[in-house]
């Protein structure tokens, strides 16, 4: 909590940068005069770090003209989210409104905005684009260059990203979704319809998963009869698995440990699994990898865990003592594996530096090592809600649990320690409406 609140009045200090064409650190609308109203209403705030709470807040009002209030019908908690918990994103601040991925119906419009009513079911991308820069125009959403001021983020990745909902100052300072209301900006820009055929339960994770699944797939390059590695078997790592095979790839192996592969197994069957923690002594994942791929490796590896999680001491201890904020442990194991002038595709989260990273194998051997970056959802999301529509894609197939806004802190700790087999939740509020067809029964605790 202590570094993750210095780099926030080191910002504050430095001041950001004057290209946001949007308001800045508006985390929490009780925080910033004139952003909230009297009305208050539930939402999950970060506390410090491994502190999450349900408190009550101010509801949000229309602070610029193109600004849309949503009241919220769905939300979830994602893996990304996790990051914050533990304090590994800097820049948060006691009292931040969490949340990025987030459905609702439209209750207020600002000034400008036309294309919505009131009333409308919309589903908010997770990051908040303006509309009209160099890369919003190519639909590269996540790139906008004019909704994120920060300027410690600047200068440590030498660019900025767009602003994203409910992920700290470093992104922009936006309250997010894991409340009843939230204020979308460039309202006309960031939120689509959702047609009558499609419920809110799958609709959801337009705003996040299916599009950043589906970009790691076509953005590492995975084309027909490739075998896919994939690490990680949460919802990111199984729809990337669907999503891969539609793609044309011949074979799916999916690494990870513990109960997460046998649900993997469970709900597709046509994946090969690869338990890391119980491999015979003297095996690793690239020796299994490369017997089970013509002693060569898998084509393409795409990482879907996150670069937090060290496996061993050197890296445990380092990322403790702030000497790196990253283990390099799974990037070289995906290096490793994939034969020469094969594809590695990076799409969990990586916030800063790592230590013994293997560039000597990566340039040796040919591997194209790819960043994929936070997917840009406007360039996916209208084609994805087509493939729910005609069934080609499910995505409650990754869904497991059914949850009250109420219990949001809870489920968070839980979602943490991987309890009571919790892989995806839908978060409800008092403004959804009855669960569809093959949604998880309601969970209380």
């Amino acid at each position: 909590m202590a570094m993750s609140q210095a780099a926030f009045k080191v910002e504050q200090a430095i001041g950001n940068g004057d290209n946001a064409t949007t308001a800045q650190d508006v985390t929490n609308p009780g925080l910033t005069p004139g952003a909230g109203k009297k009305e208050k209403m539930q939402a999950l705030a970060w506390m410090g770090k491994n502190s999450v709470e349900m408190i009550e807040a101010s509801r949000p009002a229309i602070i610029e003209p193109r600004d849309v209030i949503l009241k919220i019908t769905g939300s979830t908690v994602c893996g990304s989210d996790l990051h914050l918990l533990h304090g590994t994103v800097v820049e948060l601040q006691k009292g931040d409104i969490l949340g990025h991925e987030f459905c609702g119906i439209v209750d207020e419009v600002g000034a400008e905005v036309a294309k919505f009513q009131k009333g409308q079911r919309v589903v908010a991308s997770f990051q908040i684009a303006c509309g009209d820069c160099y890369y919003c125009k190519q639909k590269l959403s996540s790139q906008c260059e004019k909704t994120n001021a920060n300027t410690i983020e600047n200068a440590m990745y030498g660019g900025r990203t767009a602003g994203m909902f409910g992920y700290s100052h470093f992104t922009g300072g936006f309250a997010g979704g894991q409340s009843e209301y939230t204020r979308v900006p460039y309202g006309d820009v960031n939120l689509l319809p959702i047609p009558d055929d499609v419920p809110d339960e799958k609709a959801l994770y337009l705003s996040d998963v299916l599009c950043t699944s589906w970009h790691a797939v076509v953005d590492t390059g995975v084309k027909k009869g490739d075998v896919v590695a994939i690490w990680g078997a949460g919802p990111i790592g199984q729809m990337a698995a669907d999503f891969s095979l539609l793609n044309g790839a011949s074979r799916v192996i999916m690494i990870d440990s513990n109960w997460r592969l046998d649900f993997v197994k469970e709900r597709y069957p046509h994946i090969e699994a690869i338990d890391f923690s119980k491999l015979p002594k003297g095996e690793s994942v690239t020796s299994e990898l490369k017997k089970r791929c013509d002693m060569r490796g898998p084509d393409v590896s795409i990482e879907c865990a996150a670069g937090e999680y060290a496996k061993g001491w050197a890296h445990y201890f380092e990322m403790m003592l702030g000497l790196e904020t990253d283990t390099s442990e799974l990037v070289n194991e995906m290096i490793t594996s994939t034969r020469n002038f094969g594809r590695c595709g990076i799409t969990g989260v990586y916030v800063g530096f790592t230590n013994h990273f293997n560039i000597g194998s990566l340039m040796e051997r040919g591997i194209r090592l790819i960043g994929n970056g936070q997917a840009p959802v406007h360039l996916y999301w209208e084609s994805l809600l087509k493939m729910i529509q005609e069934g080609k894609i499910d995505p409650l197939k990754m869904v497991t649990h059914r949850v009250r806004m109420e219990d949001l802190d809870k489920v968070y700790y839980k979602f943490e320690a991987k309890e009571d087999g919790m892989q995806k939740v839908f978060v409800e509020t008092r403004f959804s409406t009855p669960p569809c067809e093959g949604s998880p029964a309601l969970t209380m605790y």
